[in-house]
This record gives structure tokens, C-alpha cells and sequence, in this order.
């Protein structure tokens, strides 16, 4: 997998919804040309059949397995929300501030799953993404190779 690219890193953002922040990453990975449209509602729908959210204040939104289709190349988006998003409910919060939205070709949205939770088991790691201040500084913390 090639360096995650500074136009796919968005700083301080803020969302009301997890939906809106979901969508926001598939309109990143649209924009990009990794996805097509549809892919969007198929990341939503993944997160209604099992959440997202992957705890360490770290969501790594993804379309369905029949979303595949709308996959045109693997991509990555990395988006920072200081204030955080809730992925749970009113009465079991799950706040991310780091969020990792993802598109794979084959086996590849697999591995980039693993990768992000692999990196993000370690606070640190966690930390540094959610108080970086530029986008270099993120995609040097981030050098999922």
C-alpha cells in the first residue's frame, strides 16, 4: 500500500452524527476515485449491522461486502474530530476523534482494517493523531506501508 496522500487528511472537523461523519469519509474516498457513490450508503449500512467503532476513540468506517463493487481502487481517509463523534447511544458513548474511513480492492479493505487496529492499540499512537496539528504531521505518524 502506497503512503497515505495529505489531500485524504482533513483536520479539525466536526460532526453532529456518526451518519454525517460516516458520509463525510465516502465523500472523501469519492472525491478521491476510489469509490463510487453508491459506496456512501454502504458505509452507513456497515455501521447499522455492526458498529464502526473500534474503541481507543478510533471508528474505521467501510461499506458492506456487496459494496465491493463500487470499489474502483483502495483508498484511505484519515479525519481528525477534536470534539469527537458519538458511535454509540445517549446511554453507552463511544467517541471517536480519530477516524479512519476505508475502501479496499479484495482482501485489501482487510488488511487496512487490521493495520489501523494494530496501530491504534497503542494510546500514544492514538494521541498523536488526535492532537496533530498539520496533515504532514499525520501522514508522517501514519506510515501504514
Amino acid at each position: 500500500m502506497s503512503a497515505l496522500a495529505i489531500e485524504m487528511v482533513e483536520l479539525n472537523q466536526s460532526f453532529a452524527t456518526k451518519d454525517e461523519a460516516i458520509r463525510y469519509c465516502g465523500q472523501k474516498l469519492v472525491e478521491a476515485g476510489c469509490v463510487e457513490e453508491p459506496y456512501i450508503e454502504a458505509m452507513v449500512e456497515r455501521d447499522e449491522m455492526l458498529s464502526v467503532y473500534m474503541g481507543n476513540f478510533i471508528a474505521i468506517p467501510h461499506g458492506t461486502d456487496e459494496a465491493k463493487k463500487f470499489v474502483k481502487k483502495s483508498g484511505i481517509c484519515v479525519i481528525q474530530v477534536p470534539d469527537g463523534v458519538n458511535f454509540g447511544t445517549e446511554e453507552d458513548e463511544k467517541i471517536a476523534t480519530v477516524l479512519f474511513g476505508i475502501a479496499g480492492v479484495g482482501d485489501d479493505h482487510l488488511e487496512l482494517v487490521q493495520q489501523i487496529a494494530l496501530y491504534c492499540s497503542d494510546m500514544d499512537n492514538v494521541v498523536q493523531l488526535a492532537d496533530a496539528l498539520s496533515k504532514e504531521e499525520i501522514t508522517e505518524n501514519l506510515a501504514i506501508a
